[in-house]
């Protein structure tokens, strides 16, 4: 690549070096008038384009021209600005991406964790307005129950072997699922004890207050926050844990379909004639 096909400008300080095809890819801006010195109020100072406007702003600005996406960090709160920008280059297709503001803010991810300790046994239930987020969680969880296996001892002095059958925890919707630990406490029951696994962590626990704790970690790990907790009944020890995470916004592609500058100057000189 030659240093003529590269175009150096300065905006407000902070210099971008590009090609001059990636700033005229638009021919009605003001930033092709710039280069091919059209634009009086733009001068080449030292081999640089001095442009006095917002070179912060500028750099999602030149973005753009490369990549024909808007893609903005999900702390950026400057959307008025960069919009006041795009209109001085009087890059229309940026305008009207910038136009859809609602889509380019940050969502947030919402999940509650309710938690109920009874006796022995704890109870589960995660909501998520994420379905995503529930199905991860779906395949990080496993709950074993504990069951007497067929082959058991002939001495009744011996208790029944037992196995571990591995079962996912239940989904009642796509939004939330639902399981427990602990034991049964009932005499006649034949159900043993439930344990229950969480990846990355292969214990099986039956402590309701240590599976709740690996569970919220889990949630940490993934970029969710905890905002809030609150006992929803305190005799039965009822607990409900809120969790927040900011989505990043996916990039708005430009759907208007670019013609040549070559064909769209031919146009232009063949109206003047």
């Amino acid at each position: 690549m030659s240093s003529q096909e590269l175009v150096t400008l300065n905006v407000g300080g902070k210099i971008f070096t590009t090609r001059f095809s990636t700033i005229k890819q638009f021919p009605a801006s003001r930033l092709t008038r710039m280069i091919d010195g059209r634009d009086q109020e733009f001068k080449m100072i030292g081999g640089q384009i001095f442009v006095d406007r917002d070179g912060v702003l500028f750099s999602f600005i030149l973005d753009f021209l490369r990549t024909h996406q808007l893609l903005l960090p999900t702390d950026f709160s400057d959307h008025l600005r960069l919009q006041r920008e795009a209109l001085f280059y009087e890059l229309d297709p940026l305008v009207d991406l910038l136009n859809q503001e609602h889509l380019l803010q940050p969502r947030p991810a919402l999940v509650e964790v309710h938690f109920l300790s009874r006796n022995t046994q704890a109870f589960f239930r995660v909501f998520g307005s994420c379905s995503k987020t529930i199905e991860m969680l779906t395949g990080r969880i496993t709950v074993f129950i504990e069951q007497p296996s067929a082959l058991t001892w002939s001495s009744n002095s011996f208790p029944p072997q037992m196995t571990l059958l591995p079962l996912p925890p239940q989904r009642p919707s796509y939004h939330d699922l639902v399981f427990q630990c602990g034991a049964d406490g009932t005499a006649d029951n034949q159900i043993g004890v439930r344990y229950v696994s969480i990846k990355p962590d292969n214990r099986k626990l039956a402590n309701g207050t240590n599976v709740l704790g690996i569970l919220i970690d889990t949630l940490l790990m993934e970029g969710f926050h905890l905002v809030s907790t609150r006992t929803l009944f305190s005799e039965d020890k009822s607990e409900c844990y809120s969790f927040e995470r900011i989505k990043k916004p996916e990039a708005l592609t430009m759907n208007k379909t670019l013609k040549p500058e070559t064909t769209i100057m031919s146009e232009q000189s063949q109206k003047k004639k």
